[in-house]
């Protein structure tokens, strides 16, 4: 997923896709244990779109901080 993709989110969805691909990634790590996972850079992407979902919604929280200061 793209960072502009995830701008356009609104914050509830923003969680709930975060809250997915969390599971996804539980569930990778399951599949590397087991020898089932054949796909091995699905967890590299999904540790990505992780990061970037939580870079985002940290800019969102320091943009009301500000707004709020300046208030």
């Amino acid at each position: 997923m793209k960072a502009a993709e995830i701008r356009k989110l609104k914050d509830a969805e923003l969680e709930e896709q975060l809250t997915e691909a969390r599971h996804e990634l539980l569930n990778l790590r399951f599949q590397t244990i087991t020898g089932q996972l054949t796909d091995t850079t699905r967890i590299r992407v999904v540790r990505r779109d992780i990061a970037r979902m939580e870079t985002i919604m940290r800019e969102r929280q320091l943009a009301e901080t500000a707004e709020e200061s300046e208030a």
